[in-house]
């Protein structure tokens, strides 16, 4: 891997698995009808710091897509195989999740599907997507960035959780006791 890729535009750059992610995500959340689409965008009760983190993580994710659009694909490295597994494994668990989320009863915490397991388990999916997408370019400028992404995240998911909490009470803290934030121990 290199720390900074050689940037340049070109037909087998970053940008192709990106837009297959849009395209994909684009389909999936197209299904959705209009109240489940509000309650996948709702930001209501978060505070200022909250929304500055959030802020700051997406433009860290942004300089990220940037980054992966300018930068051509490994092909044939040992990162480039691992990054395009991780890709379609991030594809396929954020489409479940979304379904998932599609799926269930308005009004109650979502618990089946991939929230069994993670109560997050959308971000969770977008990270595993970018992750193998910066194997896929192979650079670690791109990694450290992820991280600041992730960290920025961190807080919006701190403000959906307050949130979640008020909105529904005991049946939500119930919920955050027996599955974890993020994936099996985080």
């Amino acid at each position: 891997m290199d720390f900074v890729p050689k940037f340049g535009i070109g037909w087998l750059n970053g940008w192709l698995p990106f837009v297959i992610y849009v395209i994909i995500q684009f389909i999936v959340t197209f299904t959705c009808p209009k109240e489940v689409k509000r309650r996948l965008i709702d930001r209501k009760g978060w505070t200022k710091t909250q929304i500055a983190m959030t802020t700051i993580g997406k433009s860290f994710t942004l300089i990220n897509i940037v980054l992966l659009f300018l930068s051509p694909l490994k092909f044939g490295s040992v990162e480039f195989l691992a990054g395009i597994i991780l890709y379609f494994v991030g594809i396929i668990a954020l489409s479940t999740a979304i379904i998932n989320f599609r799926n269930a009863p308005l009004g109650t915490p979502i618990t089946s599907g991939f929230y069994k397991i993670s109560r997050n388990p959308q971000l969770f999916s977008i990270y595993i997507i970018f992750l193998g997408h910066i194997l896929m370019i192979g650079s670690w400028i791109s990694l450290i960035i992820l991280s600041v992404s992730i960290l920025g995240s961190h807080f919006s998911i701190l403000g959906e959780e307050k949130r979640l909490t008020k909105q529904y009470g005991e049946s939500y803290l119930e919920y955050k006791e027996n599955v974890p934030r993020y994936f099996i121990f985080f």
